[in-house]
């Protein structure tokens, strides 16, 4: 697939891109641990579709620029950024689509700028209203968010992550995973995309980390309900988010779908890649 560095909000992202340069725009966003290469499924068939795909390493994320410090993560930022994208592809909307940490992104686009997305659409990633709501009410929702206050500890995360390269994570993907999902060989490209170099010496994991320690301690105003389209999808095996926290998010949305994947996990785009690529043409097509 061609790819592409482009400016964007002060830094440079790179950009996987296919379809045709005239046809309607989607952005996949990825969350986290992965990369681009999170929708290796859904890009071409969507660009095969009359889409015009593009596809962003997120900031602190595989090849795409690692700024400094954990206050060049904050969601204003991280929102900028995909601005940026849309108006370098020298258009006013996109549909969105975003999972896991790019759904974050995704949801905090809609709150906003909701002049420039066409659709919404979320994969596993609550409304950010709505997960504050959820973690106070259930318990479960606490425990299972235990890693979020482990990432705020300094340093130390990404330490033991890279240890025998990066185990624990790749072992963390496979669990959480249906088996086959992650493929050695797809172990082995995340690998590569965790080890990018940042800043100081450290490797892109840690700014990866960042996105959580700055959605901790600069969160911004997220009490907003979202006015565009939206379709949540949700697998609900999710071993990191209860599904209480789809319906929670849709009664943020003036006018939204929920659709659940009863076999499915977190990782929903990998396991059931023709299904999500169904309801993103059907979507972005509306």
């Amino acid at each position: 697939m061609p790819s592409e560095f482009i400016s964007s909000n002060g830094i440079q992202l790179h950009v996987r891109q296919e379809g045709p340069a005239d046809g309607p725009l989607i952005l996949l966003l990825h969350g986290f641990p992965e990369f681009w290469y999170g929708w290796r499924r859904q890009i071409t068939a969507l660009a095969e579709a009359g889409f015009r795909v593009w596809v962003p390493d997120q900031r602190g994320y595989n090849l795409s620029d690692k700024p400094a410090g954990i206050k060049s993560y904050t969601l204003d930022k991280l929102a900028a950024d995909m601005i940026g994208l849309i108006d370098a592809a020298g258009i006013e909307k996109a549909t969105v689509v975003g999972h896991d940490w790019g759904g974050g992104v995704a949801w905090y686009l809609a709150m906003t700028y909701p002049e420039r997305i066409h659709q919404l659409i979320i994969l596993n990633m609550p409304h950010l209203a709505a997960f504050g709501e959820v973690l106070r009410r259930h318990p479960r929702q606490m425990l299972k968010s235990w890693y979020v206050g482990f990432f705020q500890v300094p340093a130390l995360p990404e330490w033991l992550a890279k240890r025998g390269k990066y185990w624990a994570i790749r072992r963390m993907l496979r669990l959480t995973s249906r088996p086959g999902t992650f493929t050695d060989e797809d172990l082995i490209e995340y690998q590569k995309a965790w080890s990018q170099p940042g800043p100081g010496g450290a490797s892109a994991f840690r700014t990866m980390v960042h996105w959580y320690r700055a959605f901790v301690r600069h969160r911004p105003p997220v009490q907003r309900r979202v006015i565009v389209p939206t379709l949540i999808l949700w697998g609900v095996r999710d071993s990191a988010l209860i599904p209480e926290l789809a319906t929670a998010s849709k009664a943020w949305c003036t006018n939204a779908e929920l659709i659940y994947f009863k076999e499915a996990t977190h990782w929903l785009a990998a396991e059931e890649p023709e299904a999500v690529t169904k309801w993103i043409i059907e979507k972005a097509t509306a």
